[in-house]
């Protein structure tokens, strides 16, 4: 099992941050998840949320916004202890942070429409040559998974699932091509982890912040672990 940082170490380092994913490079960690989002310039960013208030304490919603603008916001809003300024990365500039890591999952936020879904899809192909091997396209909305199929996606892709689908999620992700399911950790019982095992569909439960239950998780055998603790996770899981 794997120790993914969610969008970087969030509990650790200012989320979808260079300086975050430099700082969970620095802890040894390999594997890591972030949020992309397209600006209204057709720039793809690093952000999870849909405006930059909680990160950055300035209101502005992401998709109106052009990267110059974005680029001004710094999101260290609840880490006023942190040094370095964190400005709205590129995604171009957080793939040439992770250039080391083995397990990269991008994770596309939901977008309004399926002419929307294939712009993404262009831009995102074109920013993440190179890592064909190492990088797999997760997204929670069908109309992702569906242009990366259309396209017909040299990216591995995964399902990510937070509502309670039980088993129609996992052939929901085979009937979009996936190789993985992103669970969330409440929905992770260990039948559901069972099915989606005998089904050939690897795992990614998300966010484990408990040691017992990452334990538990490893016990089962999932591929992935994301958590916002990685270092907390590397002291006390036998990997």
């Amino acid at each position: 099992m794997r120790i993914i940082g969610h969008r970087g170490a969030r509990g650790e380092a200012p989320e979808n941050t260079l300086g975050g994913f430099r700082y969970l490079h620095d802890l040894g960690v390999r594997a890591v998840e972030f949020d992309v989002r397209q600006l209204q310039d057709g720039q793809l960013i690093v952000i999870h949320d849909d405006n930059f208030q909680r990160t950055t304490g300035r209101s502005q919603h992401v998709e109106s916004c052009d990267l110059a603008t974005a680029q001004q916001f710094d999101h260290r809003h609840q880490w006023q202890a942190w040094e370095n300024e964190e400005y709205t990365p590129h995604l171009t500039d957080v793939m040439a942070c992770l250039t080391e890591f083995e397990h990269i999952e991008v994770e596309i936020k939901a977008v309004a429409d399926e002419a929307a879904a294939e712009r993404l899809i262009l831009s995102l192909h074109n920013e993440l040559k190179g890592f064909e091997k190492n990088a797999t396209i997760t997204s929670f909305d069908v109309k992702i998974l569906t242009a990366l199929q259309q396209h017909h996606s040299h990216f591995k892709r995964g399902l990510l699932v937070e509502i309670p689908l039980g088993e129609y999620a996992i052939e929901l992700a085979q009937q979009y091509g996936c190789c993985q399911i992103g669970w969330k950790d409440q929905l992770a019982t260990d039948q559901i982890i069972r099915l989606t095992q005998q089904s050939h569909l690897d795992i990614s439960v998300w966010t484990v912040n408990d040691v017992e239950r990452a334990k538990h998780l490893q016990q089962l055998g999932i591929q992935g672990l994301i958590t916002d603790l990685p270092s907390s996770m590397l002291r006390s899981l036998s990997l």
